[in-house]
């Protein structure tokens, strides 16, 4: 006979609302009343690892124990939804590499540097499909160029630096660029190669970190991707990682966001440029600049 299996603990009201504001403090994500259940399924494997009787002494873990921060990244990676694929939202993608790399190119002649930051970057596939317009437009041969994506999931980063995905994160790529820039790693396996390996890097960082960002994200960018990332944070969080990208942005750099990302009473900071084919947020130029 099979052994009769402990029931799980389940989560009490009280103990989801000291858990949700908890990982709110820590990351800016915001958990609504009707996901109680949601958490409680997707905590379990932790109470297991930790060896714990139920959520009350996790959230007791969570608040006080010596390895706290460690065990809410933990948390945080349990619970985060990562879901994404390559030539997301096609007609902004389209904006970026006919409009604003154009731009960028005749802007930056004299330093010959490129330096992008994809914020919430997942599993990797956007950081991927920047690198390969950017070499795709045939303008920045030569140059300096940084493609950086961030995640607070150390289990999706890992992901992304082996480059490998399967069909399904290939889903509305043009077959052009799967052919140009992925190999066959498998069956039902592709690989990024590795001239756009080379263009991109990869780095753990929670949003609401202001120095953090300071410090992973050196360079000043030219243009910052985050998109559907702040759909999961409430106001104030929103504001506190605007405040982040109009720092490492550099004046007159772009900010693309989901659209369903509107800026409107969070930030009066960015200015918001009509191309043809998109609507992007830009940090103002000191001197005024024309618009693509």
């Amino acid at each position: 006979m099979s052994p009769i299996e402990e029931p799980r603990p389940e989560m009490s009201l009280e103990e989801f609302r000291l858990i949700r504001e908890l990982v709110y403090e820590y990351c800016g994500i915001r958990f609504r009343d009707d996901m109680k259940f949601s958490m409680e399924r997707r905590l379990w494997p932790r109470l297991e690892e930790l060896s714990l009787p139920d959520f009350s002494a996790y959230y007791r873990y969570l608040r006080h124990d010596p390895l706290r921060k460690v065990e809410l990244d933990s948390a945080v990676e349990a619970l985060a939804t990562n879901e994404t694929y390559f030539f997301r939202e096609q007609m902004q993608l389209k904006a970026f590499s006919t409009e604003v790399l154009p731009l960028l190119h005749k802007r930056n002649e004299r330093t010959r540097r490129l330096y992008l930051w994809s914020a919430g970057c997942s599993t990797g596939e956007e950081v991927y499909t920047l690198a390969m317009l950017i070499h795709a437009s045939g303008l920045f041969g030569g140059w300096e160029v940084w493609v950086y994506g961030t995640d607070i999931s150390r289990r999706v980063l890992a992901h992304a630096r082996r480059g490998e995905y399967s069909p399904s994160a290939l889903r509305i790529a043009p077959q052009d660029m799967v052919d140009r820039y992925l190999e066959k790693s498998a069956p039902n396996r592709w690989r990024v190669c590795p001239e756009i390996k080379a263009m991109v890097d990869f780095g753990y960082l929670n949003l609401l970190d202001a120095d953090a960002a300071s410090t992973a994200v050196m360079h000043p960018v030219d243009v910052i991707f985050c998109r559907n990332v702040m759909i999961y944070f409430d106001i104030a969080a929103r504001k506190r990682v605007l405040k982040v990208f109009y720092e490492r942005l550099v004046e007159g750099g772009y900010l693309l966001m989901g659209h369903s990302d509107l800026l409107i009473n969070l930030s009066t900071e960015f200015e918001l440029v009509h191309l043809q084919n998109d609507l992007i947020y830009r940090r103002p130029p000191r001197a005024q600049e024309p618009r693509p």
